[in-house]
């Protein structure tokens, strides 16, 4: 049964009609055009899909349309400025080679953007910690950590003697 499914996604208001069973990563992206947010695993075991519910970084892929009714959403799209310039973590994945083929990129740039959110200064142990529920298949994490630790503003050590 479809029901209107009400969100406030990157500051804007959207409503769209939802199936019951439509999960909030479809919702995002064929509803309502939002297709930085992306679809790895459909079972929450990837983190491609991560975006802000409330506040709080969750896998989209693990949350039904309907559940998020009256939530604010933030997707990688709406990281960036009004004027397009990029987020500090953004900028930092650009900076440090965090990618290679994207894929994971937006899920990791949300992992990250929550991360500092609640720890502006983690440690490297940290930072594996939290990105633990993201994969990436391409980078071997090194970058990506480095990206973090730019974007949270801390010198990047010896990483080459780190066992990343």
């Amino acid at each position: 049964m479809k029901r209107l499914v009400s969100l406030t996604v990157n500051g804007h208001e959207r409503q769209a009609e939802a199936e019951g069973r439509t999960l909030l990563v479809h919702f995002l992206r064929e509803t309502l055009g939002m297709t930085g947010t992306h679809i790895g695993c459909d079972t929450s075991q990837c983190g491609c899909c991560v975006v802000h519910l409330d506040g709080k970084a969750v896998k989209s892929c693990a949350v039904l349309a309907q559940d998020a009714d009256g939530a604010r959403v933030t997707t990688v799209e709406g990281l960036a400025g009004p004027d397009g310039t990029l987020s500090a973590v953004q900028q930092a994945f650009i900076d440090n080679h965090a990618l290679q083929c994207g894929f994971c990129t937006p899920g990791m740039i949300m992992s990250t953007s929550a991360l500092l959110d609640d720890n502006p200064k983690p440690t490297v142990e940290e930072i594996r910690s939290h990105l633990g529920g993201n994969l990436c298949r391409c980078t071997g994490y090194r970058n990506i950590i480095k990206a973090v630790l730019a974007a949270s503003g801390q010198p990047m050590g010896d990483l080459a003697s780190e066992h990343i």
